[in-house]
């Protein structure tokens, strides 16, 4: 069983990163992602080999890791006079954040001949400066063979995003519907003309904007997650003879999924 809402900043040495040090952070990876492919095979992921999760079978060799996919950017120059200015509840979330399992995925983590990993390379490109969602439109155009800032370094992992089908696999496997229109166009936090203008928020209403597009994001991703737990844990519990209790409600808000909500009792 894992907890959603715990802050991996809680079990990570002072002054490392929670992706490589939290065992929280990959014990939940490990749980949530472990599942069946669109394809239907299993893909088991194992933790024997800090920091990667790994899974190595006939589907293939992976070596994966986690990266956090929020950032508030509240050290950069051109943000950090924005931060006084912004609403107490923005304030509190930029000077307070988290390191939660919503806000965070998994990406291949090897160098393939010493070249950048995925991790790497939308950190360093200006287009994108690990924004998820510019990543996540590089990634439906890397399905559609379509050219982005990143194609080079997401052909390199092609057999990774080959696990997954197409980007619809991709999304659903990943929990990443709440960023992504019924047409399957990105749900962008601020406004999104192309690659051609630098990927960080300008002004302070963008700044806003993008804050919480982001924070509702992360928000909804929770909430997915929650009702994937409670799912896997009841049907395990069904099939072993240990007494798994788990009490919950999961309230429909209308006919669709996208509006489901768990409260847990």
């Amino acid at each position: 069983m894992i907890d959603i809402d715990f802050d991996c900043y809680l079990d990570t040495p002072e002054g490392k990163d929670p992706d490589s040090f939290s065992p929280t952070l990959r014990a939940s990876h490990q749980f949530l992602w472990s599942k069946q492919l669109p394809d239907g095979r299993y893909f088991q992921l194992d933790a024997d080999n800090k920091p990667f999760l790994t899974h190595n079978s006939d589907i293939g060799e992976f070596w994966l890791k986690s990266d956090a996919i929020t950032h508030t950017y509240r050290g950069r120059p051109t943000i950090k006079p924005l931060l006084p200015q912004l609403p107490s509840d923005l304030a509190e979330y930029v000077q307070n954040a988290q390191w939660l399992i919503s806000e965070c995925i998994l990406f291949p983590g090897k160098r393939i001949n010493g070249q950048n990993t995925i991790n790497g390379a939308r950190g360093m490109n200006t287009y994108i400066d690990d924004r998820f969602d510019l990543t996540l439109e590089c990634i439906k155009r890397h399905y559609e063979e379509g050219r982005s800032p990143l194609s080079e370094v997401l052909l390199r992992y092609q057999d990774f995003f080959q696990l997954f089908e197409d980007f619809r696999g991709y999304v659903e496997f990943f929990l990443l519907q709440d960023l992504v229109n019924a047409n399957d166009t990105i749900n962008f936090y601020i406004p999104f003309s192309g690659f051609e203008h630098k990927a960080l928020p300008r002004g302070l209403d963008p700044y806003v904007r993008y804050l919480n597009s982001m924070r509702e994001f992360g928000a909804a991703r929770a909430e997915r997650m929650k009702l994937g737990v409670a799912l896997k844990v009841l049907g395990k519990s069904d099939k072993s003879e240990s007494s798994h209790k788990l009490r919950y409600n999961i309230t429909f808000q209308g006919k669709h999924e996208e509006n489901w909500r768990i409260v847990w009792t």
